[in-house]
């Protein structure tokens, strides 16, 4: 399977069985309705797992520089969720996530979201899903002032430590090669900062945070 068609199958299934986690059955009526008929009238009731979605999830999305070679594969993957989960919200930022992000890139300058605002808007029962490759100047963490596009008053730590303790189900999904992640020390200050819970744009690895997810 190549890398763009990534999602194209199991990873689907995952996503698709971790959207409608938690909840039992409800009433198959047009099937109870048959299977009484063809058993003399005796009652025989028929169940199916029920379908409704009720996994909620907000991603945040790395977009720009470094990203852009991820483009196709992350797009498969936010297309996969879309499809898939009923409550899903997203967001963008550029490298670290700091005092605001968007929703259009044409228009992220005009139309504003302060994080503050996106933390006080959604309640914890939502699971917090970041996409980017965590590759950048550890400046841009670690540091007020920090973000390659303006002066921002506070740490991209700080976002990121307000934002997990929002949300305390999270992870974090990086397109990169695994094996590269040791060479690049923003991604090991980004997954000490997670908790250790990044894991890689493969199969096996939306598997594993599906499996965090779902605990």
């Amino acid at each position: 399977m190549s890398d763009t068609n990534l999602l194209a199958g199991p990873a689907l299934r995952r996503l698709r069985k971790f959207a409608r986690e938690g909840h039992v059955e409800e009433l198959d009526l047009p099937d109870t309705i048959r299977a009484t008929a063809a058993n003399a009238g005796w009652l025989d009731i028929k169940m199916i797992p029920e379908r409704h979605n009720n996994v909620k999830v907000l991603l945040l999305m790395d977009v720009g520089g470094t990203m852009d070679e991820h483009v196709a594969r992350v797009e498969e993957m936010f297309s996969a969720a879309k499809a898939e989960f009923k409550h899903l919200e997203f967001y963008y930022f550029h490298n670290c996530v700091y005092d605001f992000m968007w929703k259009n890139n044409r228009r992220r300058y005009a139309e504003k979201f302060a994080t503050w605002d996106i933390i006080r808007k959604y309640n914890k029962d939502y699971k917090l899903i970041f996409i980017g490759d965590a590759t950048m100047s550890p400046y841009e963490i670690l540091q007020p002032g920090g973000s390659v596009e303006y002066s921002n008053e506070e740490a991209g730590v700080q976002w990121l430590g307000r934002l997990t303790s929002a949300f305390p189900k999270f992870a974090w999904i990086n397109p990169e090669p695994q094996g590269v992640w040791q060479y690049r020390q923003s991604i090991s200050i980004m997954q000490q900062l997670m908790s250790q819970r990044m894991f890689p744009l493969t199969l096996k690895g939306l598997e594993d945070t599906m499996r965090l997810l779902s605990k």
